[in-house]
């Protein structure tokens, strides 16, 4: 399988393993100035960035960095981050602090981490039994 991104703003960060085995791919912020989420605050963070696979059967999953939860309690708002295999549009992560201290976020940081995965496509059907 091949995973194609595109770059859609100056200094997008093309996202890459941290070790030869990493599931994930870490994703950075692309952002002009700093963005400071206050506790409870949920914010759109721009990558810069948009994808492609060459496989229509597969979606691309964004998931938090545990270390910006467990140090920061910064997390994603929507849990995991579904990228179909036909979007072609800018990847924006939606960062939530669940903290009680504010939480910059700088240019080029790791903000989430992204896992390619096969999905299914079953026929869905209407029965009044299971």
């Amino acid at each position: 399988m091949k995973l194609t991104f595109k770059k859609l703003r100056e200094g997008a960060v093309i996202p890459k393993r941290a070790t030869q085995y990493s599931a994930g791919v870490d994703i950075c912020a692309c952002l002009d100035e700093p963005v400071t989420l206050g506790a409870g605050e949920i914010r759109l963070i721009p990558t810069g960035l948009a994808a492609e696979t060459d496989s229509p059967d597969a979606a691309m999953l964004i998931y938090p960095r545990s270390g910006l939860s467990s140090r920061y309690g910064v997390s994603l708002a929507n849990c995991v981050g579904v990228v179909d295999s036909d979007y072609r549009g800018e990847w924006m992560i939606p960062l939530i602090n669940h903290g009680c201290e504010p939480f910059t976020v700088e240019n080029g940081m790791r903000v989430a981490q992204l896992v390619v995965t096969r999905v299914l496509f079953p026929d869905i059907e209407v029965s009044d039994s299971l």
